[in-house]
């Protein structure tokens, strides 16, 4: 069973049928597919999570639900058994940005969450709560909410970051709001790459108004420089570790590249014009950048197919490694996380 942004159900299922998956029952946001042999779930960039199925159960109320999935872990496990994670999430229920919808465990999912933990915990979990953020290695039991009263349970290991977190949704927890959703675009992008970012790097986002991104890599401890012909918001104009290039990136001369290891793109044109411009920086003999974050607007899910030629561009710079996802933030669009050798001017 797959969970994925709503919309993206077609390019999930392209992407594994190949595989020898056959599909089953789906829904906006949420795939299951059979497998003759013995697999492991499937991966992939439009799959936020995927887990191994263990049934369903649909009930009126949480008493009979319970007890369905006592009923399946009973069948399944053997009695010392214990899980070491209970996370449980609800699909997508409407593209995101629609109606300011965002993928999230919300009030309905942890209430319910917290229902089971009170009810199996002490039997079946290791956790000291539900929805804790998983260890590598950690074996986690998974419940989907299709609505409150229909579930479908599954198991998987955690491994990557966004297999660690609940519902593959990075949790933060903030003192105040950001200076827009780029912050939760960014710092879940960063987690994911693998990126070794340290206090003191200089980092460049192009496209970087009004400031979300470059608040997540100014808390970092990084220098920054936003580009972006437009204003920037206070907050972040005012840092001292940040400078503002009033202009678009295409115009400006390669020298105010130097010294800078990261990049940040995510700007409002086509892939084609976003990857045209970032390799006229990367590929400078003067450039030493070492990852590159770059979000790709698909415009819709049928350009996922262009998604290959793209990594074929990305790789012609000489990209070490290329990972692709649609994060848990993204709206229809990609970002690929790319590391480069970095290059030291002569």
């Amino acid at each position: 069973m797959m969970c994925c942004a709503y919309g993206a159900e077609k390019a999930v299922k392209e992407s594994i049928v190949s595989e020898g998956w056959r599909l089953a029952f789906s829904r906006p946001g949420f795939v299951t597919a059979k497998h003759d042999e013995a697999r492991t779930p499937p991966k992939g960039i439009f799959i936020r999570t995927s887990s191994a199925s263990l049934g369903q159960a649909r009930g009126t109320d949480g008493a009979s639900l319970i007890q369905t999935l006592r009923g399946l872990l009973d069948e399944r496990y053997p009695a010392e058994f214990r899980f070491d994670q209970l996370h449980l999430w609800p699909k997508d229920r409407a593209p995101i940005g629609r109606f300011d919808f965002e993928p999230e465990i919300d009030e309905v999912s942890r209430a319910i969450a917290e229902e089971i933990y009170a009810k199996i915990g002490a039997d079946w979990i290791r956790s000291d709560a539900a929805n804790r953020v998983a260890q590598p290695g950690e074996k986690i039991l998974d419940i989907v909410l299709l609505e409150p009263s229909h579930w479908f349970i599954g198991t998987h290991e955690a491994e990557t970051w966004p297999t660690r977190w609940p519902g593959g949704i990075q949790p933060i927890d903030l003192a105040e709001e950001p200076v827009s959703r780029a912050y939760y675009k960014a710092a879940e992008a960063i987690q994911w790459s693998g990126f070794e970012m340290q206090r003191g790097d200089l980092a460049v986002e192009i496209g970087s108004a009004p400031g979300g991104a470059c608040g997540r890599l100014l808390e970092l401890g990084m220098d920054v420089i936003g580009i972006d012909p437009a204003e920037m918001d206070p907050r972040i104009a005012e840092h001292p570790r940040f400078r503002h290039i009033v202009a678009r990136a295409d115009d400006l001369p390669r020298r105010e590249f130097r010294g800078a290891k990261w990049m940040l793109v995510d700007s409002s044109v086509t892939p084609n014009q976003t990857l045209a411009t970032v390799a006229n920086i990367v590929t400078n003999r003067n450039s030493n950048f070492r990852g590159l974050l770059i979000t790709l607007k698909l415009g819709d899910y049928d350009a996922a197919e262009r998604i290959e030629s793209w990594r074929r561009k990305v790789e012609s710079w000489g990209a070490t490694d290329i990972q692709i996802r649609q994060l848990a933030r993204n709206r229809c669009e990609v970002c690929f996380a790319v590391r480069l050798p970095g290059r030291r001017s002569s």
